[in-house]
């Protein structure tokens, strides 16, 4: 079996208990592949954990909130990163009905879906390591809840791949030239403004011109190279002009590549002074912040046609002091508290 087929062979029990999600079932799942050691590394507020942990302070609560749980994968690729570390990386959505408060986000009572990115380092057939972002602020909007400033982008529950092959296995033909388009465009991403004005970035030359990029809830989801550009770019490079990213001092990106498909994780893989105005209404106060971005991107004829990205906003605003939380108890005080009986509308 080709070895990103094996790497994917391993996390399917784990996968397919999830999408019919039970406490026994997937409790199981993570007793057979996931080492108790294992480091698992989550979003704010929940935080860093070991394996053991895990379902207690992360799924228990998920599966409170949406008793009929169940998760649906969009992407699944498999690779070595450049140390020769073996990485599952998966892309998808946490459904169900919202009939409980999770981490105080008051319930709808209607469908509702979270969307992840999780990566899971495999050493000796186990998950040794997890890093995974799930995009609470997404849950959030679709309750009513969410305390801080609009998208510029747009919202929506993000799909899966235009060419529906997310879940295939792919020709390692074309992993290094995939791998190597991403490497050479964040390269050139990186040049700007230090040594010149936005023509040095070359985007012509790595993005489709009517690329998707799928980004996380508080920022959108943005078409073509020009909206990529005005409702992200623009404002993230004029509130953070000296970010850095990939491998380089304290930090270490993993990137690996599976046919069309590139991926990468970090904890944190960036870093960056917010220094200029206009990001996510957050006050240019010269502070150091770092930053988890955990990304897809797929290639079609040599351009990035679509980019799925999550970054940790919850853990931006909890580093620049804004607690997130401590707001949306605020803005909902006035909203009925508690779980909603469930089934939704049952007599």
């Amino acid at each position: 079996m080709p070895a990103p087929a094996r790497l994917k062979s391993l996390i399917a029990p784990l996968r397919a208990a999830m999408a019919e999600f039970s406490q026994e079932g997937v409790r199981a799942a993570l007793g057979d592949i996931m080492s108790d050691r294992a480091v698992v590394r989550l979003p704010h507020p929940l935080g860093d954990m070991s394996g053991a942990d895990l379902y207690a302070r992360a799924y228990a609560p998920l599966f409170l909130a949406m008793p009929d749980l169940e998760r649906r994968d969009l992407i699944v690729v498999a690779g070595n990163d450049s140390d020769g570390g073996q990485w599952v990386g998966c892309l998808g959505h946490y459904m169900g009905t919202f009939a409980a408060p999770l981490h105080d986000i008051p319930p709808s009572g209607h469908l509702a879906h979270i969307r992840f990115h999780e990566f899971y380092r495999i050493e000796g057939d186990k998950i040794a390591e997890m890093q995974a972002i799930w995009d609470l602020p997404e849950l959030m909007m679709q309750a009513g809840a969410w305390p801080m400033v609009p998208s510029l982008g747009r919202e929506l529950c993000v799909p899966a791949p235009m060419t529906q092959d997310g879940l295939s296995d792919h020709d390692p033909q074309n992993s290094r030239a995939s791998h190597d388009l991403v490497i050479d465009m964040l390269t050139h991403l990186s040049r700007h403004p230090s040594e010149g004005g936005p023509e040095i970035m070359q985007a012509e030359r790595f993005w489709h011109p009517r690329v998707n990029w799928y980004g996380p809830a508080g920022i959108g989801t943005t078409r073509g190279i020009a909206g990529f550009r005005h409702w992200h770019q623009i404002p993230f490079l004029n509130a953070l002009p000296d970010r850095s990213g990939g491998t380089s001092g304290t930090l270490k990106s993993h990137f690996f590549s599976d046919g069309a498909y590139v991926a990468v994780t970090g904890w944190p893989n960036m870093q960056m002074t917010v220094t200029g105005d206009g990001w996510l209404g957050i006050a240019p106060a010269g502070q150091k912040i770092s930053m988890k971005s955990l990304d897809f991107w797929r290639v079609e004829n040599g351009l990035i046609r679509e980019n799925w990205v999550l970054v940790d906003l919850l853990d931006v605003y909890a580093q620049l002091g804004v607690d997130v939380f401590a707001r949306l108890r605020e803005f909902n005080k006035a909203r009925v508290q508690g779980r909603i009986p469930y089934p939704v509308g049952a007599a």
